[in-house]
């Protein structure tokens, strides 16, 4: 099948692109969850703080991805550092949504024991809340990985480069399979990382 004579013929490319789009999804991922785990923890010392953070990035998250590459683009010109930026911004409402009920669904007692131990708030945070809270904020994550990985696809409009290059310039050349290939290996990531995930998720004892 021609399908798969392209993929064979241009399998260099297949995996530039692939390795292209895994380089800046998990790079974004990183500084999501950095920055993610430091407002969190201004949210929890702050609680009106965290209220208005996840009104300003449910905002943003509101949205559509293409319009605020756009909309970067006089700011922080083309290219993946402006891809990094918005997928970042994207992250920050799934990633604080999930880390900030995760932190503050637990047990009012166990908090009241630890603070009466002599523990600072500062120490309860990062020793009984952030134990505790290891499935939302693991939950967090894999969603905001999954949900990365898609909007990514979108940066190459940008030019960021990454699997979207592939569906880009095959709408502009009028190659099908290339757009194909783009299509099946942006699904397929996806899939994939999210089962893996899961997998994860249901094999490891969380503290409950």
């Amino acid at each position: 099948m021609e399908f798969f004579d392209f993929a064979q013929r241009n399998s260099s490319l297949l995996i530039r692109a692939l390795n292209e789009h895994l380089q800046m999804v998990l790079i974004a991922l990183a500084l999501s969850v950095l920055l993610a785990g430091a407002l969190t923890v201004v949210a929890m010392f702050f609680r009106r703080a965290g209220k208005i953070l996840n009104y300003v990035f449910s905002i943003v998250y509101s949205i559509p991805s293409i319009a605020l590459f756009a909309l970067m683009i006089p700011v922080m010109g083309l290219g993946r550092t402006t891809a990094i930026t918005v997928l970042v911004f994207y992250n920050q409402f799934i990633l604080l949504r999930n880390f900030i009920t995760g932190l503050s669904e637990v047990d009012p007692a166990i908090v009241e024991a630890s603070t009466g131990m002599g523990m600072t708030r500062t120490q309860v945070i990062f020793t009984v809340r952030v134990p505790l809270s290891l499935k939302a904020i693991f939950v967090g994550i894999r969603l905001a990985l999954v949900s990365t990985i898609s909007i990514a696809v979108i940066a190459a409009f940008i030019g960021a480069g990454g699997i979207g290059l592939l569906v880009t310039i095959g709408l502009e050349t009028g190659n099908n399979n290339r757009v194909l290939w783009g299509v099946v290996l942006s699904a397929g990531l996806t899939i994939i990382t999210n089962a893996i995930l899961v997998f994860i998720e249901k094999r490891v004892a969380f503290t409950k």
